[in-house]
């Protein structure tokens, strides 16, 4: 008789500002990569904090487009970037970020801190032709 197999919770937080195929990119790996997707859409207040600027979309209406994935099982407002506040409220066993982060001081943090909590962090490829920074430069200059 074989034991069941675990269920793999993944998390993975972000602004998900003006949605674009490189969001969608991370959404589709990560689900592939997990067999429960939370999406954590960070606030305004926290985006504003971390990237020192408003998102163009709301949060309201960026957590409902995220909500509207099918990929997505859950999607849930993320209020801190200290990603282990979330990991209290989720449990997930796995975070997906950009690899932008990698080896970047913030990366090397979030690494130690879900090292303290066993939950494993894979970086996919940042999507540097589409991004968030760039249409913000098209749109506002």
């Amino acid at each position: 008789m074989s034991t069941p197999r675990r269920t793999v919770v993944g998390y993975v937080p972000g602004a998900w500002d003006m949605f674009h195929v490189g969001h969608l990119n991370v959404i589709r790996r990560a689900r592939a990569e997990c067999d429960y997707l939370i999406v954590g859409v960070v606030t305004d207040e926290v985006l504003e904090k971390a990237k020192n600027k408003r998102p163009v979309v709301p949060h309201q209406e960026r957590l409902e487009v995220v909500r509207s994935i099918d990929l997505v099982d859950e999607a849930v407002t993320d209020l801190s970037s200290d990603k282990l506040v979330m990991w209290e409220k989720l449990r997930f066993d796995v975070i997906f970020k950009g690899d932008d982060w990698r080896g970047t001081p913030q990366g090397d943090r979030l690494e130690a801190a879900m090292r303290s909590v066993e939950v494993e962090v894979v970086y996919f490829p940042y999507t540097a032709h589409t991004s968030s920074t760039a249409l913000r430069k098209l749109l506002v200059g």
